[in-house]
Order: C-alpha cells, then structure tokens, then sequence
C-alpha cells in the first residue's frame, strides 16, 4: 500500500522560511517523480514543484522560483520542500504526489499523479 505523509508545516511571517518533508512507503521510491502541489483557501490545488526521477529536473512554478528548492532523498524515501521568504498569499495546505514512469512534460500537471499524501498546512501571517 502506498502512502505518502507530509509534515513540517505550520504558522509563520512574511518572509521566513520553512521545510517540508514528505516520506514516501510502499512504493520503489527511486523510479517515483516526485512533486509539490498547493491549495489556497477558495482556490484550486496549484503545481509548485517537481523532481523527475530520470533527470532528477527540478521544474518550480514562476512564482516560487529562487525561493523555493525541491530535492529528493532516496536512501530515506524522502522528498523535501525548503521555502524562503515566504508570502501571506502561499498560505494553504501544501500536497505531495508521486508517480512512476511520468514524463517531464507533465510533471507539473495533477493528473499525472496516482498518489497523494493528506497535505500539511503552512500559513503565512503576520
């Protein structure tokens, strides 16, 4: 059974920096692309980044590029998030998904995605 659980969210300012983890059971992790999705209160669910198990590529969305970095752990199943300087508008539950076999050109897309963790919330506030 596959199962993916995040954790490491929680309350910070504009402007800090958090990390997230997301550990990865039943799967091969090694063959998983691995992403980061987010959703926003009221808003649907957005690609914030991925990491191809081929390439080891590392596709972000406009908006979090040169704050946020994603990397891949397979000794440890693990797929990180380090995020920098932080918005009040990042606010939401951040997902992580996992598929064998995807290709780059649809790393950023949720369809592409078979599995999914729970999501653990980051809010940005003063």
């Amino acid at each position: 059974q596959v199962q993916l659980v995040e954790s490491g969210g929680g309350l910070v300012q504009p402007g800090d920096s958090l990390s997230l983890s997301c550990t990865a059971s039943g799967i091969s992790f090694i063959r998983y692309a691995m992403a980061w999705f987010r959703q926003a209160p009221g808003k649907e669910r957005e690609f914030v980044a991925g990491i191809s198990q081929r390439t080891g590529s590392t596709p972000y969305a406009d908006s979090v590029k040169g704050r946020f970095t994603i990397s891949k752990n397979n000794a440890k199943n693990t797929v990180m998030l380090q995020m920098n300087n932080l918005k009040p508008e990042e606010t939401g539950v951040y997902f992580c998904a996992a598929e064998a076999g995807i290709v780059m050109s649809q790393l950023r897309f949720q369809s592409g995605y078979s599995h999914w963790g729970q999501g653990t919330q980051v809010t940005v506030s003063s």
